[in-house]
């Protein structure tokens, strides 16, 4: 006869697996995720690069219009509150807005914070797409997102079960390579590997049903 317990584990261990995150640690994911997000961001303009997403569309209005970052970031991710609220539930809709209106914010605040009296492009490349690769993962584990092609992403992920990484990456690169009519080769070049900095460590971290807290 079997041994009963591995019929089911303990009660107390399922129990962990779905602990529901308190509203004080969904607002400190918040802040964290998009003050990494901001850092990326920051690293990124300084050296010229941009990378895929909303984020990347408001950096192609920032250089060729002029446009500030974050007012540009802002007015792009409006359209697409919509689907969120259709398909995600109010919930994530709130917390994306509230994650987008905090990146723009900082993303104008950050550069005034912080200098670089030198910063190689290949370092900005890559961990200012690790830092916001990190930024956006908090934010997808607390039910958030940065608008765009991000609640694409998760939506898509929810409804087919594609992985939101691969999607994003996919995306994220034909946004990048249309940069080479406003950027140089080379900053292209070096967005594309930031580009895949950044999904990759979604690509690792971020698949269904890896993370089971719930907000």
């Amino acid at each position: 006869m079997a041994d009963a317990s591995s019929e089911s584990p303990p009660e107390d261990a399922v129990a962990a697996i779905f602990i529901r995150h308190p509203l004080w640690e969904d607002a400190l994911a918040l802040l964290m995720g998009t003050a990494m997000v901001a850092l990326g961001i920051a690293l990124y303009g300084h050296a010229g690069l941009l990378t895929g997403g909303t984020v990347g569309l408001a950096f192609l209005l920032k250089y060729l219009l002029g446009w500030p970052f974050g007012l540009a970031f802002f007015l792009i991710n409006l359209p697409f509150y919509a689907l969120a609220i259709w398909r995600m539930g109010w919930p994530f809709t709130l917390r994306t807005v509230c994650a987008v209106a905090l990146v723009s914010l900082l993303a104008e605040l950050t550069p005034q914070w912080i200098g670089f009296a030198q910063l190689n492009p290949l370092y900005a490349a890559l961990f200012g797409g690790f830092a916001m690769g990190l930024g956006l993962l908090m934010l997808f584990r607390h039910r958030a997102s940065l608008g765009g092609v991000n609640i694409l992403a998760l939506f898509l992920q929810e409804r087919f079960g594609l992985r939101a990484g691969k999607v994003q990456m996919g995306i994220d690169a034909s946004i990048v390579l249309a940069a080479l009519f406003v950027v140089s080769a080379d900053k292209v070049a070096l967005s594309i590997l930031g580009a895949v900095a950044l999904n990759l460590v979604l690509a690792i971290n971020h698949r269904a049903g890896r993370y089971m807290g719930v907000s």
